[in-house]
């Protein structure tokens, strides 16, 4: 009798006729009776275990509002719950279906503050509640069954305060979307209850789920890692340029890398076709423009491993007068040189120019050269130099000359650079070239300056170079030098310190007379 005085009392109070259609009019409207106060202090008599006489002792104005609104929220909630007879109980709140129904009054907290006594069930099923956990209905401590199944629930499920409910028997929280970091199953709160509770609520680990990612582990990750490690295999084999630069070696280029590198090999990239070599611009993944070289040719096994060992050693040259090279293919479909792009130009070229008129500044060029012979003496004896005005190209930046053309011979190669040089250095002067297309063209050309040799040089000295009566001296031992280096046999050819003397002894000359 004392856990239904105040649905009694609300309902003496407040009689069917007076409310409103809606709780919210009815809430606007509807002011504490004059003797309203009396009125629970006589019931907290009756039964001090009423929630709302935790305050009487202490009620200020508002609480004795917000108990009155209280009660005018039970009266509409136990008719909606469809409760058979509210003016002797109130022991379900049973809102099914009404998303907005069971919206409005999940907000009324001051109802929940103080939910009636005979509250033993909530059950509040398919009402799209897409909020976290509604923990004002635990306020009913009282209650036997919650269930709060088929929301949109999400977030924590607040399981000390549901342990709390020590009359709790049935929860189903089940088809909702609490998040899996409860860790339930792990807890003495779900040994209280079963499985059955929590069925596709989010907080265990659902079944389905659970297949997939065994199905994942056992089927999809060994797929993913098998593809992974093919794309890794074909970088590696095929384009080692995608893989960071601590994982590749630089210099080794293969036949996809030049195959991109120069569009494969397009007309608009090709610079140059001569002696079964195409020379191409291109450009590397990283942005770096390279000159190709591409060898047409086809070599046996032993031609390509000699191929690799000319190649290791020209990678290795650091000097400021040689072209660097960045690396090479030794496929057995490509054969190709990677060096860096010069901006400059030909000595063949600059030499038909105006800034070679000077024999000052053809010197100086010729100094860079024999700076770069010295270097390879000392440190590369077995790499030979392709010097020519045509292979030995002009540094935009600075002027200097740059190597360009070297390969690797047997043993000391000393001798023939020496006669490379000397025929580099009469192309200098005398701006005439051997013709490749001739026969023993080296032997020709050396025949024609050897005729005017020494009383007509004037005849094959380059006339742009303007040489003055002074001069002409130095320029005639200039071409001594270079038909020395070029006399065979070799032991009549100068020492590579002799030549750097002598040049530098007319360079010092020329620039006195300057």
């Amino acid at each position: 009798m004392a856990s239904s005085l105040f649905i009694i009392f609300f309902l003496t109070i407040l009689p069917l006729s007076v409310l409103s259609a809606t709780v919210l009019e009815d809430l606007a409207n509807l002011t504490p009776p004059p003797d309203f106060t009396n009125t629970i202090t006589q019931n907290c008599i009756r039964n001090p275990l009423l929630r709302y006489c935790n305050n009487t002792s202490s009620s200020s104005p508002m609480d004795i509002v917000e108990i009155f609104r209280s009660t005018i929220v039970a009266s509409h909630l136990c008719n909606e719950s469809k409760n058979p007879n509210c003016v002797e109980s109130f022991p379900k709140i049973r809102i099914h279906s009404r998303p907005k129904t069971a919206a409005l009054y999940l907000s009324f907290d001051f109802f929940w503050k103080y939910c009636p006594l005979t509250v033993v069930e909530i059950d509040l099923v398919n009402n799209s509640l897409n909020s976290e956990f509604p923990t004002n209905v635990l306020s009913c401590a009282q209650l036997r069954t919650l269930d709060l199944s088929y929301n949109q629930l999400s977030g924590f499920v607040p399981v000390q305060n549901l342990t709390g409910l020590a009359n709790l028997t049935r929860l189903n929280l089940s088809y909702n979307r609490f998040s899996e970091d409860n860790k339930i199953s792990d807890s003495e709160f779900f040994k209280r209850f079963n499985a059955s509770s929590f069925v596709h609520s989010g907080v265990l680990p659902d079944a389905k789920r659970y297949k997939v990612k065994v199905l994942v582990l056992l089927i999809v990750f060994p797929i993913t890692v098998i593809l992974l490690c093919f794309c890794l295999g074909w970088m590696c084999l095929k384009r080692p340029d995608y893989l960071p630069r601590t994982c590749r070696r630089n210099h080794k280029f293969t036949s996809e890398m030049i195959d991109a590198a120069t569009d494969e090999f397009s007309d608009q990239k090709l610079v140059s076709k001569s002696g079964g070599v195409d020379i191409f611009r291109g450009t590397l993944r990283d942005g770096t423009e390279a000159k190709i070289e591409v060898y047409t040719e086809k070599v046996s096994k032993e031609k390509r491993r000699e191929f690799a060992e000319e190649c290791e050693a020209v990678f290795k040259l650091r000097h400021k007068n040689f072209v660097r090279v960045l690396g090479w293919c030794n496929g057995r479909s490509l054969r190709a040189l990677v060096t860096e792009w010069t901006y400059g130009e030909s000595l063949e070229t600059w030499l038909n120019s105006s800034l070679a008129c000077s024999w000052r500044r053809r010197l100086r060029v010729v100094m860079g050269v024999v700076d770069g012979l010295f270097y390879v003496s000392e440190h590369w004896p077995e790499v030979t130099l392709g010097l020519s005005t045509s292979s030995v190209l002009l540094s935009d930046k600075d002027q200097e000359p740059l190597i360009s053309q070297f390969k690797i011979g047997d043993g000391n190669n000393s001798s023939t650079n020496i006669f490379n040089f000397g025929l580099f250095l009469l192309e200098m002067i005398t701006n005439l070239r051997p013709d490749e297309a001739q026969e023993d063209s080296d032997r020709r050309y050396l025949e024609y300056i050897r005729v005017h040799y020494p009383d007509n040089l004037e005849r094959v000295i380059d006339e742009k170079m303007k040489v003055e009566e002074r001069m002409l001296e130095k320029v005639k031992q200039g071409i001594t030098l270079g038909l020395m280096c070029t006399d065979k046999p070799p032991l009549k050819q100068p020492s590579l310190t002799q030549i750097y003397d002598l040049v530098v002894s007319l360079y010092e000359s020329s620039s006195r007379h300057h």
